[in-house]
């Protein structure tokens, strides 16, 4: 049995490992998962604008290969409009899947 004098040392020894427990059960996996969601975000961002810069190409090729003139601009963008939404669909349906 522990004696009266010893308590406060056991005390203490209990809080220290408790706070090394919490250290090592909790805070350390979760900075873990924060850098592997940050690195998940970041990659979200670089393939979003990968797709806009992708887009405004497209858009552009359209319309270069369109006759000059206004009703053929912007029937190019409509066409590019239409084809960024089919890649959207096509995206959105493989990935329900």
């Amino acid at each position: 049995m522990t004696k009266a004098k010893e308590l406060p040392e056991h005390a203490v020894e209990f809080v220290e490992m408790a706070k090394q427990y919490v250290q090592e059960q909790t805070l350390e996996p979760a900075k873990a998962l924060g850098r592997l969601a940050g690195v998940g975000l970041a990659a979200a961002a670089v393939l979003m604008l990968a797709a806009v810069f992708l887009g405004i190409a497209m858009m552009r090729l359209i319309v270069d290969v369109l006759p000059d003139g206004k009703i053929w601009s912007g029937l190019g963008l409509i066409l590019a409009a239409i084809g960024l939404f089919g890649v959207t669909g096509l995206v959105m349906w493989r990935a329900t899947k």
